[in-house]
């Protein structure tokens, strides 16, 4: 039997590419002899450079240094993809996560987090002179709407008295005029972001109403957030209601106002990987996060990988499944917290329980 090995990363605790060898760990305990093959998968949020480096032969990591979402300095990298006809010079990838991702914070800060560092890394890789940039969006740490990316791009964002509004979510409002004289050209190949949600930029199920809370903010600091966010898109000529543009709280938007082009993550990371056909040949498919919950829907990949894997019995792992989270499209699922007794536990051996995991699919799944 065919077994297809396909979680995105937990956030936090262990990578795609861990996860699904912990999982193969435990099937192999049950089913020794299955033909198991790992597709680590990610969805635009972190670990998406890591699954290009992976299915890339001759991908090159470039180590750059970027002021990181809360002000400090950090070593980064992007990766550089082997020129093919596409982009002869080559793709860099660049990821949100790395540069300016929640994660890299100490403590939230959700008005003055900022994506600048995601343009510095943006811009370091046009000036090695790359036919193509494909950015991942996720794990956001801010709400910025992208303004600080495109500020290291040569944009300025000015007050009604001319000066520099400070970066972060908390200066938007005060936006009186943008100057893109300077902002920078794309690349000859262009700019793809990679999306994992469908969000657009504004109101109820926009970047600040769904994801500010998620970075720390309180109701009257989401609101504000939010009329930033509109202020800046009365300015920008972009569509704010575009399916993601609401992405890495609102950095979607920022790059549509470049003149980028947003993709479903989860689609094109299993392209890349061979998912659809490995899929198609599967009798089981296990997939994962660290947390299923109601917004997983919205391209996320698990649920993307069950849309994909309909001629097979899909199963999901996740660190958490909440109350809300649909998992109707799937065979069977496991919450670790609830394997291990508790986040703490779960979190504290992820690859422990996730072994468990696929050694309870192994006998019930399969």
């Amino acid at each position: 039997m065919i077994v297809v090995l396909a979680p995105d990363s937990f956030k936090g605790t262990l990578g795609a590419a861990d996860a699904a060898a912990a999982l193969a760990e435990g099937w192999r305990r049950v089913r020794p002899d299955d033909e198991i093959r790992l597709l680590p998968m990610a969805d635009g949020g972190v670990g998406t450079l890591a699954a290009f480096a992976a299915a890339v032969p001759d991908a090159e990591r470039v180590s750059v240094r970027v002021t990181g979402p809360d002000g400090a300095e950090i070593d980064s990298a992007w990766l550089r993809l082997p020129p093919t006809a596409e982009a002869p010079a080559g793709t860099a990838i660049v990821e949100l996560g790395a540069t300016s991702g929640i994660e890299l914070l100490s403590e939230l800060r959700p008005l003055d987090a900022h994506t600048l560092g995601l343009g510095q890394a943006i811009a370091a890789a046009i000036a090695a002179g790359v036919t193509r940039v494909v950015v991942g969006l996720g794990s956001s740490a801010s709400t910025d709407g992208g303004t600080g990316m495109l500020r290291a791009l040569g944009a300025r964002f000015l007050d009604a008295d001319g000066g520099e509004v400070p970066l972060g979510g908390s200066g938007l409002a005060a936006i009186a005029e943008m100057d893109l004289s300077r902002l920078a050209a794309l690349p000859p190949g262009g700019v793809v972001a990679l999306t994992d949600v469908t969000n657009p930029l504004l109101g109820r199920r926009g970047a600040a109403a769904v994801f500010g809370p998620q970075k720390g903010a309180d109701p009257a600091q989401v609101g504000l957030l939010d009329a930033g966010l509109a202020n800046l898109a009365r300015l920008v000529d972009a569509d704010a209601s575009t399916p993601g543009a609401g992405a890495a709280g609102g950095t979607g938007f920022g790059l549509l106002a470049w003149g980028a082009t947003l993709e479903a993550g989860a689609g094109a990371v299993a392209e890349l990987v061979g998912l659809p056909a490995a899929a198609a040949e599967a009798s089981v498919v296990v997939t994962g996060e660290g947390s299923f919950d109601g917004q997983s829907a919205a391209g996320k990949v698990p649920t993307y990988v069950a849309t994909l894997a309909r001629g097979a019995r899909v199963a999901l792992v996740a660190g958490r499944i909440t109350p809300d989270a649909d998992t109707s499209a799937f065979a069977a699922s496991i919450s670790l917290t609830e394997l291990a007794g508790s986040p703490e536990q779960a979190m504290a051996e992820t690859a422990r329980w996730l072994r468990d995991a696929g050694e309870r699919f192994a006998a019930e799944v399969a």
